[in-house]
């Protein structure tokens, strides 16, 4: 059984790990509201642009299908970006994502696949697996990604997609449902998957579109491209904070139970020895007698 020094110095561990992890809540809660803002905020914008093109389509007819990016790539092989966080302790977050990851490949089997990765933990991931990343976006960091670099990761794929290399585009990212609720997402990229017609009978209204239909098509699809990749890092990023601060919040509550658990164990443990040490005082005051 441990001492009484031992015990001491465990509680004062565990009360050390208790105020590091608290402060670590602290902080993922502060970045999760920041973060949740901008998620929330930048959706509507998502949908519309998203309507826009799916109007637009829907007025072009057959002739979407003739647009490079709206047919399957030349090659064969399948370009992945995924989406990871570049630190730990945020609980099963990259976990979750890696089990997707791992799932699809066990359904694609034999499927040529380049990994373009985005956060320290996915590479590493890969790494150690021996599957080759084509390129590691480190710059800049996701936690300070921006629009500007959202849509140079977009532009990138896109190029790699008209290469001919690539049949088609994936991304594998967290999607943010709720601060306890976080999806692995998998979404085809490239080509672009033309919405669904209108239900019969829906309304529709007439536009009238300048200069005309294809052009602002053609010019609203490297935004729509951009968007969507802007919005995977961004709810990614927000999902990874709010896993962080449940794990953090859990290893909080966890080292407070853990710290009255050995504080009942050092009082027990002084007052047997305070106990032992009356009977000795009485014992010997009995043999003087």
């Amino acid at each position: 059984m441990a001492s009484i020094r031992d015990l001491r110095n465990r509680i004062k561990s565990v009360g050390s790990i208790r105020q590091i992890t608290r402060a670590m809540e602290m902080v993922a809660t502060t970045k999760l509201r920041r973060f949740q803002d901008k998620a929330v905020s930048s959706r509507p914008y998502a949908d519309e642009i998203a309507g826009l093109v799916g109007r637009l389509a829907s007025a072009l007819g057959d002739d979407v299908a003739d647009r490079p990016l709206f047919r399957p790539g030349a090659g064969e092989r399948v370009a992945l970006l995924v989406v990871s966080s570049d630190r730990g302790l945020c609980g099963a977050y990259n976990s979750m994502l890696f089990r997707k990851l791992e799932h699809w490949i066990g359904e694609n089997p034999g499927v040529a696949a380049d990994y373009w990765v985005v956060g320290r933990k996915g590479y590493q991931y890969l790494q150690r697996r021996g599957r080759q990343v084509e390129r590691y976006l480190v710059e800049p960091p996701l936690e300070k990604m921006d629009y500007r670099g959202a849509a140079g990761i977009a532009r990138t794929l896109v190029e790699a997609f008209q290469s001919g290399k690539y049949a088609k585009v994936l991304v594998f990212y967290t999607a943010f449902e709720s601060v306890v609720r976080y999806v692995p997402t998998e979404a085809q990229f490239l080509p672009v998957q033309r919405a669904p017609a209108a239900a019969p009978g829906a309304p529709a209204g007439e536009a009238l579109l300048e200069p005309d239909a294809a052009t602002i098509f053609d010019r609203i699809v490297p935004r729509y491209l951009e968007t969507r990749v802007y919005n995977a890092l961004l709810e990614s990023l927000t999902s990874e904070y709010a896993s962080r601060r449940v794990s953090m919040k859990n290893a909080t509550d966890a080292a407070k139970d853990i710290g009255n658990l050995l504080k009942k164990i050092y009082n027990r443990k002084r007052q047997e020895n305070i106990t032992k040490e009356l009977l000795d005082i009485v014992g010997g005051a009995e043999a003087v007698k």
